[in-house]
C-alpha cells in the first residue's frame, strides 16, 4: 500500500510545513504564500502606496525567503521572520524609486535650463537667418507677415492698419510664408542639414574616452 501522504490544513504549524519543504515537498511553499499574501499586500502597501510595485515586491521577498529557508531558526514566528524581509525589500524599493525620482527632476531642471554657450549660439544664428529670410520679401508681403505671424495682430487690425480688405490679408500671409519656404531652402541645401560639426565631434570623443 502506498503511504498515505499528509494533509495540510490552516491549523498546521509553519514549522511542520517548512520542515517538509526543507525536506523536498517543495509545492508546500504555496500554501505559506496564501496564507499570508493579504498581509503581505497591505503591509508593503503601506510602504510603497502602489499595487502594481507591491505585487513585485512580494514576490522578491518570498523568492528571498525560500532561498534563505534554512537560516530560519524558529527564534520568531515565520510569520514574522517573512514579513521582515517584506519590509526590507519594500523599503529598499522605496528608497530606490525616490532615488529616480530625484534624477529626473534634476533632468528636467536640467532640460529647462537648458542654455549652454552652443544652443545660444545655434538660436542666434537660427534667429538671424530668419530676420534675412523676412528681409528679402519686398515689403507688402513682409509688413503682413510681421503683423499677423510676429506681432500676432489680427486680421482686422491689419486689414485698419494696411487699408486693404480680409481676402488681401490672407493672400499677402500665404505669399510671404511661401517666399520664406523658397528662400530657406536655398539656404539649406540637403548637404548642410544633420552637419557633424566639429563641436558635435569633440562631444562624441570626449563621452568615449572618459569611460574606456
Amino acid at each position: 500500500m502506498m503511504p498515505q501522504q499528509q494533509v495540510i490544513t490552516p491549523a498546521t504549524e509553519d514549522k511542520e510545513i517548512i520542515a517538509r519543504i526543507l525536506a523536498g515537498e517543495k509545492h508546500l511553499y504555496e500554501n505559506l504564500m496564501r496564507k499570508y499574501n493579504s498581509r503581505m499586500f497591505r503591509i508593503s502597501m503601506s510602504i510603497i502606496n502602489d499595487d502594481m510595485d507591491a505585487e513585485d515586491i512580494m514576490q522578491t521577498a518570498y523568492i528571498s525567503a525560500y532561498q534563505q529557508l534554512r537560516s530560519f531558526t524558529g527564534k520568531s514566528a515565520f510569520s514574522t521572520w517573512l514579513i521582515r524581509i517584506l519590509i526590507n525589500e519594500s523599503l529598499l524599493h522605496k528608497k530606490r524609486r525616490l532615488r529616480r525620482q530625484e534624477i529626473l527632476s534634476k533632468q528636467e531642471i536640467i532640460e529647462s535650463h537648458n542654455d549652454t554657450p552652443l544652443n545660444s549660439l545655434m538660436n542666434k544664428e537660427l534667429k538671424n537667418i530668419l530676420e534675412k529670410a523676412v528681409l528679402t520679401l519686398p515689403e507688402k508681403y513682409r509688413l503682413v507677415f510681421v503683423m499677423r505671424e510676429i506681432e500676432n495682430m489680427s486680421t482686422c487690425e491689419t486689414m485698419d492698419v494696411l487699408n486693404i480688405g480680409e481676402s488681401n490679408v490672407k493672400i499677402r500671409l500665404n505669399r510671404a510664408k511661401e517666399m520664406l519656404r523658397n528662400e530657406l531652402s536655398t539656404q539649406f541645401k540637403s548637404q548642410q542639414l544633420f552637419d557633424f560639426h566639429l563641436t558635435r565631434c569633440d562631444r562624441v570623443v570626449n563621452f568615449v574616452m572618459d569611460r574606456i
